[in-house]
């Protein structure tokens, strides 16, 4: 008998929630007819509009809170310049959707702190993780136990990744390695040594742009030499700019660099610096403009690409809350910043084009 009592009063609810709604609708038309005979065209256009924009707040205003969710983004390492500038998409991302949504990271590179702050995150129970693996191998287990928890799991530069509902990628990466090579080829007269230098030997994009541009180089550039290649810098530009020194006491006659990380060409930059080396070597890599501007100047740094961490943390934002509401994610599918429109779709590993050349020419057009 409770039960039917309970469905006779929901159906009461309903029908006096449609008498409410036919008579607000009839309210609404004769207000609007009103303002058509009394008013001037401008005067019905404002009046429309701001009627609407006034119903678009009030929406906003009583949105079912289950759907702000929680996402949180989880970096290689926490406190550089990269991360800092991703900063300001998430941002972006909160002031336009009213979501929550935020960075957290370890101190280090270290791939089990990195575990170890996912494992918290669980505990936490968001609602989404983005995770930018220094190993994917290493996360692959704890990401396991995110999704069995119903968390929504996004990765970036992870495209091995196993254990994740997408892996968002702002290009292709064998096609960002063989781009980052043509640069270094055309510098250097397609002749010479050249070594390469990525973050961590667990990086998966940063093996996968080397082992492109290697490739490239072997077919494309019979006389250029890799020596030394992927030199490991743990993200740090101090042990950049010492392996660098071992580089040039070990092999004199090499010609160009070629970094992964957001470390590496700084670090050998200031090596090529100390040793008045800027006219005879070619530096080219993966850095921001705030943090290579000095040495693209001195031109101990010649190029530097990137793709913008502002756009990418707003697209991975996005992208976790569309999966979180069962929207369809395929081929063609579009997010809000330049370079992941039109995105392509395989599997689970979603590529844009968002890559950026900078040098000495056009860095005042960046900011960051």
């Amino acid at each position: 008998m409770k039960m039917k009592n309970n469905r006779f009063m929901g159906y009461g609810r309903f029908y006096y929630k449609k008498m409410l709604s036919v008579l607000l609708a009839c309210s609404m038309l004769a207000g609007m007819l009103a303002g058509c005979s009394s008013g001037s065209k401008e005067t019905k256009t404002e009046t429309i509009a701001e009627t609407a924009a006034k119903t678009t707040e009030e929406n906003k205003t009583s949105a079912d809170p289950d759907e702000k969710y929680t996402v949180a983004i989880v970096v290689k390492i926490m406190g550089i310049a990269w991360y800092d500038r991703m900063q300001v998409g998430i941002d972006q991302f909160v002031a336009d959707t009213g979501m929550d949504v935020y960075i957290t990271g370890a101190d280090t590179a270290d791939p089990a702190e990195q575990v170890a702050v996912i494992e918290d995150l669980i505990a936490q129970g968001v609602d989404a993780m983005v995770v930018i693996p220094n190993s994917t191998e290493a996360v692959e287990t704890v990401l396991q136990k995110a999704r069995d928890k119903g968390i929504v799991v996004v990765t970036h530069e992870a495209t091995d990744v196993k254990n994740a509902d997408y892996d968002l990628e702002a290009f292709n990466n064998a096609e960002y390695g063989q781009h980052l090579m043509e640069l270094l080829a055309e510098m250097m007269g397609g002749e010479g040594e050249y070594t390469t230098f990525l973050g961590a030997l667990t990086a998966t994009s940063h093996n996968e742009w080397i082992d492109a541009e290697v490739a490239l180089q072997e077919e494309k550039y019979p006389n250029m030499k890799v020596v030394s290649s992927k030199n490991e810098t743990t993200e740090d530009s101090e042990v950049a700019y010492q392996k660098t020194q071992e580089i040039l006491r070990t092999y004199p006659e090499v010609k160009g660099f070629l970094g992964s990380a957001m470390a590496d060409v700084p670090g050998v930059a200031r090596a090529i610096e100390e040793q008045g080396l800027e006219d005879s070597t070619y530096v080219v890599g993966t850095c921001l403009v705030s943090t290579a501007e000095q040495y693209l100047e001195s031109g101990a740094i010649d190029k530097i690409t990137f793709w913008d961490p502002a756009d990418a943390g707003y697209a991975l934002a996005e992208l976790c809350v569309k999966v979180l509401n069962g929207e369809d994610i395929s081929d063609g599918i579009s997010l809000t910043p330049d370079g992941y429109k039109n995105l392509t779709v395989n599997g689970n590993i979603i590529n844009g084009s968002a890559w950026i050349d900078v040098d000495k020419d056009n860095m005042s057009e960046y900011d960051f």
